[in-house]
């Protein structure tokens, strides 16, 4: 069986109902590499900036009529839609080409799609970043940020205000959810920093995943989950949406600054088109809308990753990930499965 022989639409599609899931498998390695890290047999990097190079085989660079963006489905997808209309306008301006956003809806549909070719431009999480540069030929070159440097988010660890929860250490015995596997600070983080506040995950707690950081946010304002650690940025979005009420919660604990969502390109887009969309993110400057979406950041500001994920790099290597390739099917079939338990309960709630 080919690499596409089966439907990128279907595939992405039909993602949230399986239990197993794994990448296509690369037609052939690289070019003929000296040296490629951690990056797939498919990559090369030679340079040694951690991500994927451009191919040396000209014949492998890609110079589309129509490029494909989309951004991270940590939360709602349709609302991302909308908010990047604008600067997809400003792309198509800026490049000549037809841009169209195509909606993904979860972490691994999203890797996928930048692997096998029918994604040129992305928003990733911060966790599953460090997937798609060494699975799917992602090169990261900015993040949200203003013109004093990129926007940062914290792991919030959220309760109910009414609840007895004081620290960390209280949780022991309860329910905690955290959002996905290749999440940052909804897993990565939490099983590397709570053990040091005395809450040890699938030790003191068995940990549930809830697909989302929203759908954490949720869970704990239902009653559904006690606790739950989420990306501090999300949950303010949904406090400024009023999709919840701030003042309902409390933050027993949060870390230091991560990044956030980084923004890049395909490894294999045409020198020429790569140097377009890259210019296009250094002088685009928000709408109003987006900067309101996105905590007042006003541009893209430019990043790499060998620096500036160095963090998150160190905390999933000592949580144990290693943005492998046999890792992420495995982890990828644990997403499929919570997203599709988190499914029947709903559709339980609402009978």
């Amino acid at each position: 069986m080919t690499i596409y022989s089966i439907s990128f639409a279907r595939r992405a599609g039909a993602l949230a109902a399986l239990a197993g899931f794994a990448l296509s498998a690369a037609p052939a390695l690289a070019d003929e590499c000296k040296s490629r890290g951690r990056l797939d047999s498919m990559y090369c990097d030679e340079n040694g900036d951690l991500t994927a190079d451009t191919p040396k085989d000209q014949k492998k660079w890609k110079n589309p009529s129509t490029l494909i963006f989309t951004y991270t489905p940590v939360e709602d997808p349709a609302v991302y839609k909308q908010i990047f209309s604008d600067f997809q306008d400003y792309l198509a301006k800026a490049t000549g080409k037809k841009v169209v956003y195509y909606t993904v809806h979860s972490n691994a549909a999203e890797v996928e799609a930048m692997r096998s070719g029918k994604l040129h431009m992305a928003g990733f999480s911060t966790g599953p970043t460090g997937y798609a540069v060494n699975l799917a030929g992602y090169v990261p070159i900015a993040v949200k940020g203003d013109k004093d440097g990129f926007q940062g988010y914290h792991l919030a660890l959220i309760v109910k205000k009414d609840s007895p929860f004081q620290k960390p250490a209280d949780l022991k015995g309860k329910k905690v959810a955290h959002t996905s596997v290749s999440s940052n600070s909804g897993n990565l983080a939490p099983r590397v920093l709570l053990p040091k506040e005395g809450l040890v995950p699938d030790q003191d707690y068995k940990v549930i995943y809830s697909g989302k950081h929203d759908q954490s946010v949720l869970g704990v304002n239902s009653g559904d989950y006690d606790a739950a650690p989420v990306a501090s940025d999300v949950f303010n979005r949904m406090c400024e949406r009023k999709t919840v009420n701030c003042d309902d919660f409390r933050v027993i604990y949060k870390s230091a600054t991560f990044p956030t969502s980084s923004f890049g390109l395909a490894h294999d887009l045409h020198p020429d088109l790569a140097a377009k969309i890259k210019k296009a993110f250094v002088e685009y400057r928000f709408t109003p809308a987006m900067q309101k979406q996105f905590a007042g950041a006003d541009r893209f500001f430019p990043i790499t990753y060998q620096k500036d994920w160095g963090l998150i790099r160190d905390i999933a290597e000592a949580s144990g990930e290693t943005y492998s390739r046999d890792q992420f099917e495995k982890e990828s079939a644990k997403e499929a499965e919570a997203a599709r338990k988190a499914k029947e309960a709903a559709g339980q709630k609402k009978q």
